[in-house]
């Protein structure tokens, strides 16, 4: 089980009223997730440090931006995210440290956490319920198994679909690693006196999406199918200007 102490050393940047109020439900969440073991809650706490900037943010800062614009019906993104009503891109942005997108996503991990999250999305951006959130993408993608191994590279793949902010990640992972070591972490366990201590997440019959993957690729399409930009003429140079030398 993580202590205070051991997430303020982990991630400084986080302040002390946020650390109080959200590790209780992170712990929760881990252990519902069988994230219970040193190289597991590192991983874990070292990619969602860097997701929500230091747990900073748990809901998509709104412009709208153009991006954000793409999120609305009738658009082909909206379309893939299953926005389907007006407003639907703003209602369903970015959420939970993990920042799950979309309609469908919400209507998905909802179901599966028995939250109505279609009906209530802020719920998402609570530490209640977004800490679940992350923890059962976590469980649907089999990310243990990359984190058992200390495949970083592969549990951020896994995460982001790419390596997009992999050094400030492992630098997470890396002081996470080093404070568990040093300060004995212990891991809540799964049975006492031959009684189950905990609930577990299901699992979910495919691997959830967190939405930024099909923002990712609309974003590539978006930019593929831009008209490219006209080189302009080079301009002509100009003949320098013969100076007449002076005789005497």
């Amino acid at each position: 089980m993580l202590t205070e102490e051991q997430l303020r050393r982990i991630v400084p940047r986080m302040n002390a009223t946020r650390r109080a109020a959200y590790l209780p439900h992170l712990n929760a969440a881990m252990a519902e997730g069988s994230i219970d073991t040193l190289r597991r809650t590192a991983a874990f706490i070292a990619q969602l440090a860097h997701e929500s900037g230091s747990f900073v943010y748990m809901k998509e800062l709104w412009g709208p931006t153009d991006a954000q614009r793409r999120y609305e019906p009738v658009t082909t993104l909206a379309r893939k995210l299953g926005n389907t009503e007006p407003g639907d891109g703003r209602r369903y942005r970015g959420r939970a440290p993990i920042q799950i997108t979309g309609r469908d996503n919400y209507r998905r991990f909802g179901e599966l956490l028995g939250e109505d999250l279609v009906a209530d999305p802020d719920r998402a951006a609570t530490p209640e319920v977004g800490f679940r959130i992350a923890a059962l993408y976590w469980k649907s993608r089999d990310i243990n198994t990359p984190a058992d191994a200390q495949d970083f590279r592969e549990v951020t793949r896994r995460i982001n679909g790419g390596f997009n902010g992999l050094a400030d990640r492992s630098e997470y992972y890396e002081r996470a690693l080093q404070v568990l070591a040093e300060t004995g972490f212990v891991a809540e366990p799964l049975t006492r006196g031959g009684r189950r201590t905990r609930k577990l997440l299901p699992m979910p019959p495919e691997p959830l999406s967190r939405g930024v993957e099909t923002i990712a690729w609309a974003a590539r399409a978006a930019k593929k199918a831009a008209p490219a930009k006209k080189a302009r003429p080079a301009k002509k140079a100009t003949p320098a200007k013969k100076t007449a030398r002076r005789t005497r």
